[in-house]
């Protein structure tokens, strides 16, 4: 629906236009739970999603995330130069996700000492503010790579029931690969965290690829990257390790749109499909 003069508070004097008689809100990426979806409109219209203003490139380009349990039904609201605006209804598929329900769990690892409380309430407060950094790079439109490929032993969503008390959501996907694989750059940014030795997630890098969407790689073994880098796809940022409180050597890979948690599977290829395509490749280079 287009509508000229809009205000949500009053539909007065609306004069409706033809959708073919404008230009049309492009997304990229699938209406479900955990998604990341970016889109393009006309240079120098404004977005809202459910009435929030969404920040927009001078191009025309945006991103939008959905939660893990984010609403089904989602309104977005272009407003394009000359004053027309536009109203997209959203439907976001719903997902389910894996419960794990775990017994005998010792009463140190469900309640953690005060010192260590403290300082992973010290850490959370850093990640939390380089999560909310904007800047006005456009890498988050990019075509996203995997940072490491490998067998996928965690997934976005996924939540485990400790003794009958559940758990905080995983809100990234895990590649496990021995200590020491190299983690490359998905997407072009800037290093906004750098942390050797977090208390749960060890090693960890923050990205920031503009407009509010960022990377960040948990339990690192040894990072090469420090806070103010420019790095580009592909780049070398650090080695997986078992850092913090994890079982084995692997990578957590998450995406955020702010604060918001997003499933980082959402914007690149399927493991399986780059597998297939790494395999190939070695297989050429032996004949």
């Amino acid at each position: 629906m287009f509508l000229k003069g809009l205000k949500l508070s009053s539909l007065v004097m609306v004069t409706l236009f033809s959708v073919a008689s404008y230009g049309s809100i492009n997304l990229q990426g699938k209406l479900e739970q955990g998604a990341l979806v970016r889109g393009t409109v006309p240079a120098g219209s404004a977005v809202k999603l459910n009435g929030e203003v969404v920040k927009v490139t001078p191009k025309g380009q945006f991103a939008i995330g959905f939660e893990r349990k984010a609403k089904t039904e989602q309104l977005l609201e272009v407003t394009y130069p000359d004053g027309l605006t536009q109203l997209k209804p959203l439907t976001i598929a719903s997902r389910e996700y894996k419960i794990d329900r775990l017994t005998g769990i010792s009463k140190k690892i469900m309640q953690p000492d005060p010192v260590a409380q403290a300082r992973a309430a010290k850490d959370s407060k850093q990640t939390r503010a380089a999560r909310n950094v904007f800047s006005e790079q456009d890498a988050f439109m990019q075509a996203f790579i995997w940072p490491v490929t490998g067998r996928i032993s965690g997934v976005y969503g996924s939540q485990r029931v400790y003794n009958g008390k559940p758990g905080n959501p995983h809100y990234g996907v895990d590649v496990a690969r021995p200590t020491g694989t190299v983690v490359v750059s998905p997407a072009d940014g800037v290093i906004t965290l750098s942390v050797p030795d977090m208390f749960y997630s060890g090693g960890t890098l923050i990205i920031d690829h503009g407009y509010g969407i960022n990377s960040t790689f948990l339990h690192l073994s040894k990072l090469y990257a420090k806070e103010g880098d420019v790095v580009t796809q592909g780049q070398p940022l650090a080695e997986i390790g078992a850092t913090g409180r994890v079982t084995g050597p692997h990578l957590d890979w998450r995406l955020n749109w702010f604060q918001k948690r997003l499933d980082p599977v959402s914007i690149v290829p399927s493991m399986e499909s780059v597998l297939a395509a790494e395999n190939k490749a070695k297989t050429a280079e032996k004949q």
